[in-house]
């Protein structure tokens, strides 16, 4: 990544040492936030600063930081402003004294002056890694000519506008009497003299977020909606239209030494009237208490505002036990919690369980640190990064433990419930999901479950009523976003399905292309599975569905090599630990390789119940007694 500062040398000629203050200031501000993100800070360069990451996702997400940090900066200044060029490139670097050399290093060179003034500019290998996981709009600028480099590269620029939930007109909006008692917790606003506290403002968000989801008759947005609203410039206003919630609440987080200083707002959306404020200076050790008494304060706040639109519900807090009261393991416990939500490496989830790990080892007790052991572990086998069965069972012990330690933790029902799907204990899945819901009716993840479950007993229509009950709590989150247009599709319902693949493909761009890809491949268009295979390929090529796809589409294109070829590659990808025996036989499917299919379904760790009842691939497969013999097995009765 580097940096850069528009107009530094007309600024030196006009005024040198105001230029080098400037200069100074930039840095700092550029170094702290870095520092944040994991960058190593290579050079300074007059007027800008080369940084090298782990990870394109960290440099990204740094570079729009920054570009925050400075409109922050310049709104509060009264002289001259700071305005930055930031450019980001991935690629080989040579390491040599503490400094890099190589293409990379006069690439991102070159990409820089492309950004606009105060803006970012990416490079298509970002791009490829970073668009699909970071919600922010990228605009494509072509392939212009770079200075003494011969190579095309695509570039684009990013957009810094809060991402908005794909709008969906076919959602009824709820009625006023509802909306009224919807609420979203905008992300604290982090103004600690440390940048490195941004993950304890992070952390007070989702806590308040769980705190609020327990008040009866309250519906609070989750969190992966919540966080996508984190230092935005949208008025309340546009924020209540763009949710549909009657209340927004605003709150600021300092925290230094070992006091914390908290400021919060409720804001009534329609009128933007603010409706009560507080501030609280306590010592850290007190948070817990400043947590439950912001609840009961915001609690009492929306019931007044309520009562006096003549609303007849009766809003009562429910407070949970406090898990644990050691402040080193609740801080442990709210990094891991910030690295386990970036799900951006098998490194970050490494280390996030280690982070769990130690605040259990603090606390025994600890449930809700349990619960984020048990949720790595559950990753780690499902990626294959761990062996399966092995991660199973510790994520099992771990859920365990923390549910005799709090027996009333949503989270770990919930977590419960999830391994129970994919173990096909579908009762079991079901009463924890169930339970989920009743302990915290705003916790979408549990409403997915059991659509889930609905569909693989026939009632695809109760899987789309709750799956848009989960879409309407939390309506950026890709799982439910790309299962909900999956539930469209399989039910009948393709309009809206490709309706509901168009508004949300930049959300969840693989996967809204795997699930098109499979819906032209059952009307027999191949040309435009292609296209969808392709996108597949540019944004995941060795992707187990992606590998799927293709050798499915080589199939029934007659090119068996090529599919024979997918099916050793998912082959290799099982013995690795990934559990992909049941997407080779799909390709053995497309092959016409019967025997070969259902010995892959009888072998699969999860069997595909949906893909197997509802696809338009598998038709024919269903007139087969196998078929019944398989969902009779799996399926409660």
């Amino acid at each position: 990544m580097l940096t850069d500062m528009v107009g530094y040398s007309s600024l030196t000629q006009r005024d040198e040492m105001l230029a080098l203050d400037l200069a100074h200031e930039q840095d700092q501000i550029v170094r702290a936030i870095v520092a944040t993100f994991g960058g190593r800070t290579v050079k300074s360069l007059g007027d800008g600063v080369l940084v090298e990451f782990a990870s394109a996702f960290d440099a990204v997400e740094c570079a729009l930081e920054i570009q925050q940090a400075m409109d922050e900066r310049n709104s509060a200044a009264e002289g001259e402003h700071i305005t930055l060029r930031i450019g980001v490139h991935l690629g080989d670097v040579v390491h040599r004294d503490e400094d890099v050399f190589g293409d990379a290093v006069n690439i991102v060179a070159r990409i820089e002056p492309h950004a606009d003034h105060g803006g970012v500019c990416v490079s298509q290998q970002v791009y490829d890694q970073v668009h699909n996981k970071l919600q922010a709009s990228f605009r494509s600028i072509g392939t212009p000519k770079l200075k003494n480099i011969d190579t095309a590269i695509q570039l684009y620029k990013i957009a810094r506008t809060a991402a908005q939930p794909p709008s969906d007109p076919r959602l009824a909006p709820p009625p006023p009497e509802e909306s009224v008692r919807r609420i979203v917790v905008l992300p604290f606003a982090n103004i600690s003299p440390d940048p490195n506290d941004e993950y304890f403002a992070d952390g007070m968000t989702e806590e308040l977020i769980e705190k609020l989801a327990h008040v009866s008759g309250l519906r609070v947005i989750a969190r992966t909606t919540a966080m996508h609203y984190k230092n935005t410039q949208e008025t309340a206003l546009e924020i209540g239209r763009a949710l549909q919630v009657g209340m927004v609440l605003e709150c600021s987080v300092r925290k230094a030494g070992n006091r914390v200083r908290i400021t919060a707002q409720l804001i009534e959306t329609s009128s933007e009237e603010h409706l009560w404020a507080s501030r609280y200076d306590r010592q850290l050790d007190d948070i817990f208490a400043v947590q439950d008494d912001l609840s009961d304060h915001i609690t009492a706040a929306i019931s007044a505002h309520v009562s006096a639109l003549g609303g007849t519900v009766s809003l009562a807090a429910s407070r949970g036990e406090q898990d644990t009261s050691d402040m080193e393991a609740y801080t442990e416990f709210l990094q891991g919690r910030e690295l386990f939500r970036k799900k951006t490496s098998e490194q970050t989830i490494c280390q996030a369980l280690a982070l769990f790990e130690s605040a259990v080892a603090r606390d025994p007790r600890f449930a809700r640190a349990r619960v984020g052991i048990a949720d790595c572990y559950m990753w780690l086998g499902g990626e294959g990064s761990l062996p399966y069965a092995d991660s199973q069972r510790r994520a099992r012990e771990e859920l365990a433990a923390a549910l005799a330690a709090n027996e009333a933790l949503a989270e770990a029902h919930s977590s419960l419930a999830a391994m129970m799907l994919s173990e096909d204990d579908f009762s079991g899945a079901n009463r924890e999901a169930r339970l989920a819901i009743e302990l915290n009716p705003s916790f979408s993840d549990p409403y997915r479950w059991l659509a889930q479950l609905e569909a693989g007993t026939a009632n695809i229509d109760e899987a789309v009523r709750l799956l848009e009950e989960a879409y309407r709590l939390d309506p950026l989150d890709v799982n439910v976003i790309a299962f909900l247009g999956r539930a469209y599709f399989y039910s009948g319902r393709e309009a809206e399905a490709l309706a509901h693949w168009d508004k949300t493909e930049s959300f969840v761009a693989f996967r809204t292309n795997q699930h098109r890809a499979e819906y032209y491949l059952g009307r027999q268009d191949y040309v435009k599975a292609e296209q969808c295979v392709r996108e597949m390929e540019r944004l995941r090529p060795g992707n187990s569905w992606t590998l799927t796809f293709r050798g499915f589409l080589a199939a029934r294109q007659g090119d068996p090599e090529t599919a024979r070829g997918c099916i050793e590659s998912l082959d290799e990808l099982d013995h690795d630990g990934a559990v992909t025996v049941f997407q080779a036989g799909f390709v053995h499917f497309a092959l016409d390789e019967m025997e070969a299919f259902w010995d892959c379904m009888q072998r699969a760790v999860a069997t595909p119940v949906l893909e197997l009842m509802y696809s338009p691939l598998f038709e024919r497969g269903r007139a087969d007694p196998r078929y019944g013999e398989l969902i009779h097995r799996v399926l409660p009765e």
